[in-house]
């Protein structure tokens, strides 16, 4: 009698177990309902700005096609705990080079201004990454000589996609995705311009004639995308998606000390995507990994559970130690 009820409590608790986990849902879960009335949020990049913290992500178009702002846009949060976030702007496409959509934003804070960078949308081989710049960070005004960057060579098929920017070892580098000439396959690339740049078209000089990085283990798939890179002591560290949306994509990490060569520290993934039924298990994607003034780092992802017909953005907090990142369990 004793082994049976035994028995019955294992069961119990392990029932209760895996329905605590698929029912699981993280402190951050933000989603944009303002253009088609279903959560829809990606390609998060926080930054702290005159004391709040702002997040821009990609929106989709609106739902109802007479509306006058058409395409793709960014949608802008604010938030005072990185937890919880009210949406306060919305930047749109205004100029002929992005009237078909933008999204896929990042942005740093220079003397007081917040740069954006962003991406054109629905130009295929022709997308590019543009600049703009921001007294408040949700006004912008956009750099004269936009698109600011596309990639040339062999190698890649002119398109740059999903940017970010840092400043490290007195340069300005520019981390972009682009695909091979068959457009096939995504791929990360690298440019420079020097540190205290106008980031205008004329400023930017690709370092390689190659990818910096490329698909290699299966969990990768066909495309490395969404690099997002942190500075611990005089290691670069790029947390980066890897595959693509729904396959699922997860997220890589790669260590670098000069900006150019990259090093996996994984054949596996950093973060996964979730187990079956939770919000997360189509896919942890599109990581944007943030520095807090108090030197804390949060890794910021896009996820859903229902292979993109919703999008959520979370975080979880990245611990370190001599190895590299690592998450507490």
């Amino acid at each position: 009698m004793a082994k049976k009820i035994f028995l019955l409590l294992l069961i119990a608790g392990f029932a209760f177990s895996v329905h605590a986990q698929k029912n699981t849902r993280p402190e951050m879960m933000f989603g944009d309902t303002t253009r088609t009335g279903a959560p829809f949020s990606k390609d998060p990049h926080v930054i702290k700005f005159e004391g709040r913290y702002l997040m821009y992500y990609s929106i989709r178009p609106y739902k109802d096609t007479s509306n006058p702002v058409q395409g793709w846009g960014i949608g802008i949060a604010e938030s005072t705990n990185l937890n919880h976030w009210e949406k306060c702007g919305e930047i749109s496409p205004s100029a002929e080079y992005e009237s078909k959509g933008l999204c896929a934003p990042c942005a740093i804070v220079i003397d007081g201004k917040v740069h954006l960078f962003y991406q054109t949308y629905g130009n295929g081989k022709n997308d590019a990454i543009c600049h703009a710049v921001s007294n408040d960070g949700i006004r912008f005004t956009r750099n004269a000589t936009n698109p600011i960057f596309h990639p040339s060579g062999q190698w890649n098929c002119g398109r740059a996609i999903d940017a970010e920017v840092i400043k490290f070892k007195n340069q300005t580098f520019l981390y972009f995705a682009t695909r091979d000439p068959d457009y096939k396959i995504q791929i990360q690339g690298v440019a420079s311009a020097p540190l205290n740049t106008s980031f205008n078209r004329d400023q930017w000089t690709q370092l390689t004639d190659e990818p910096i990085l490329k698909p290699k283990y299966p969990w990768e798939g066909f495309c490395v995308e969404g690099a997002s890179i942190v500075q611990q002591n005089n290691v670069l560290y790029m947390f980066y998606a890897g595959a693509y949306n729904n396959d699922p994509q997860q997220i890589g990490v790669a260590k670098s000390t000069d900006g150019v060569k990259w090093e996996r520290l994984s054949n596996k993934p950093f973060l996964a995507n979730g187990d079956p039924g939770s919000w997360n298990c189509s896919e942890s994607g599109h990581p944007h990994i943030f520095k807090d003034d108090n030197g804390k780092t949060y890794l910021f992802f896009q996820g859903n559970n229902d292979n993109g017909k919703t999008w959520y953005i979370s975080n979880i907090e990245v611990f370190w130690d001599e190895k590299g990142p690592y998450l507490k369990k």
